[in-house]
């Protein structure tokens, strides 16, 4: 299943990092590209904007 995740802080960067875990594909999106970087690093798909981040979502669209 592929999740995107906005919000990188604490709780989110560690639900993606499970998610990953788990076998999710996961779409990044965070004010802080270091946030971002550093889950890119682990695997996921990172988004430097919100319209990047809502287009490398398939349809339909799961985002936390």
């Amino acid at each position: 299943m592929q999740i995107g995740m906005m919000g990188l802080g604490r709780m989110g960067a560690n639900m993606v990092r499970r998610l990953m875990r788990d076998g999710h594909e996961c779409v990044v999106y965070d004010i802080n590209p270091a946030s971002v970087a550093a889950l890119v690093t682990d695997g996921a798909s990172g988004a430097a904007s919100m319209e990047e981040f809502i287009g490398k979502l398939a349809k339909p669209r799961c985002v936390w």
